[in-house]
């Protein structure tokens, strides 16, 4: 039976799961009866302090059981969850909230200062509580608590009702708030879970933030639909302490972002263990990286140092966010974004006149499906620029194989155009991942007097590695057609990055 609602889906697993282990947190355990308690007796302290259907709460919250008991809650008293990157300032939080009209703010000791400026400075935000108590005209989770949850049922949502609003990272200006509905995360959950192939004796690590779709998704929603556990992390950092959960609570699951599987790459063995690297990782017995495009060297010495299936998927906030994923049983391409997850899932590959494209040629990859967003909040415009006769226009260019693969080549916005030839960034980078002084590499298109655009790459070199400019293009002109090849390569120590792991290109083209 398909929960009608995200909220129900937790039900359903409380209730063929009562005493299984929902959260794992530190020393703290969360059973599935627990959770769904604790989210009822939530839900009806939101109600009790004059939350009404489809008002938009805000969760400026690390990764902490708060987090998803406040995310649940939220849903069940029938309200609108907006997660917020907790790493934001002020001015980035303020136009989040002002955006959305939120009535309250759901936050943790730490930010409070932060959250009564907001109070001060945004019309509609009215409540705040805390997950600890912080001072007395501030409620916290105990105080709004309701023992005795009766007056849920007639906040219950339907399928097609707002479920959460995730605001985009903001390529380019303010981001914009994907409106997603109950049918669309459960739907993405449920597939996710088939794809993948996981089951209730399975144990995710949720060392993403929470706040992100990939991470909302495939490390919460996901397996609280099906009744697994999830150890929740706080930080990455100290690695050694992710490592020592991982063979603690037995995870079966570890979902990560590239830039974290170049991190296992390189390890260093007598810093986290006395075992052989294979068994590093012991029991885990599926990885999955997404969020950000996966380098082919990347994937191939993960899976050769650990013996573990590494599944490259693709996604995007405006489809929930899972849209492809490498099969678990079958071919996993390298390079390749795998398959759709699900044969709800639409895909297909246009050229600027909106035609399909052969197969092996490159156009604007397009999704359908019920996992694609309703819209933009409050954004006409660029919702009916996205969504087109039921399609998802993701801006990022591709090609399929014969085999139905799909190959992420670059997004539409960062082709570079070198006399009339088409360049894609990404095709340079995979070759630069591939010199061994390389670490991470970015590259963008700037204007040049004689070729209209040219390319340009930054380059993070690897620990006690040393090149040159020259000794790069040298290494770029063996294995790329002579126009491909960047005019300049500049030597950085790091690369600009968001919450996601993904590296921001537009940081580096305004410098």
């Amino acid at each position: 039976m398909i929960p009608e609602n995200l909220a129900e889906s937790l039900r359903f697993s409380s209730r063929k799961y009562p005493q299984r282990i929902a959260l794992v947190f530190g020393a703290k355990k969360i059973n599935y009866k627990t959770l769904d308690n604790l989210t009822d007796e939530i839900a009806a302290g939101l109600l009790n302090l004059g939350i009404k259907k489809q008002d938009k709460i805000a969760v400026f919250l690390d990764n902490c059981p708060e987090f998803v008991i406040s995310y649940y809650a939220i849903l069940k008293a029938g309200a609108v969850v907006v997660p917020i990157n907790y790493m934001f300032k002020i001015e980035e939080a303020k136009y989040i909230l002002e955006d959305c009209g939120a009535v309250c703010i759901i936050t943790s000791r730490a930010y409070v200062d932060m959250a009564e400026e907001l109070r001060l400075r945004v019309e509609s935000l009215k409540i705040i509580i805390t997950t600890v108590k912080a001072k007395d005209n501030i409620a916290d989770f105990n105080e709004i608590r309701e023992g005795n949850p009766q007056n849920l049922n007639a906040a219950s949502s339907k399928p097609q009702d707002l479920a959460v609003i995730l605001y985009t990272s903001g390529t380019t200006g303010h981001p914009k708030g994907a409106m997603l509905s109950h049918y669309n995360l459960v739907s993405n959950a449920l597939d996710s879970a088939s794809v993948i192939k996981v089951r209730a004796a399975d144990t995710f690590i949720c060392i993403l933030p929470l706040f992100h779709s990939f991470a909302a998704t495939v490390c919460m929603n996901l397996p609280l639909s099906i009744g697994a556990k999830i150890v929740l992390m706080k930080s990455l950092k100290p690695f050694k302490r992710v490592i020592r959960a991982i063979r603690k609570h037995r995870v079966t699951i570890f979902v990560a972002i590239p830039s974290i599987y170049n991190i296992l790459n390189g390890l260093k063995l007598p810093k986290i263990a006395r075992t052989p690297l294979i068994k590093l990782f012991n029991p885990v017995r599926i990885c999955i990286s997404g969020a950000a495009a996966l380098p082919v060297e990347t994937f191939r010495n993960f899976e050769r140092r650990f013996r573990v299936p590494l599944l490259e998927g693709y996604g995007l906030t405006e489809a929930s966010p899972v849209v492809t994923l490498n099969p678990l049983s079958g071919r996993r391409v390298a390079g390749s974004i795998g398959k759709s997850i699900s044969k709800n899932i639409e895909l297909k590959i246009v050229n600027e006149r909106g035609k399909e494209v052969e197969t092996g040629e490159i156009g604007e990859l397009l999704v359908k499906g019920p996992n694609v967003m309703q819209g933009y909040y409050k954004q006409t415009e660029a919702s009916q620029e996205t969504l087109r006769d039921g399609w998802l226009y993701t801006g990022d260019m591709a090609r399929f194989d014969t085999d139905g693969y799909v190959y992420i080549v670059g997004r539409k916005k960062e082709m570079i155009n070198v006399r009339g030839l088409n360049v894609y960034p990404r095709e340079i980078e995979e070759v630069l991942y591939q010199n061994p002084k390389v670490k991470e590499a970015a590259v963008i298109g700037i204007t040049d007097t004689h070729k209209g655009e040219v390319p340009k790459g930054f380059v993070v070199l690897k620990d006690d590695e040393v090149a040159t400019e020259q000794e790069i293009i040298q290494y770029l002109r063996q294995r790329l057609a002579p126009y491909k090849i960047p005019k300049y390569i500049e030597f950085r120590a790091t690369l600009p990055k968001n919450s996601s792991g993904k590296i921001l290109k537009r940081l580096l083209k305004e410098e």
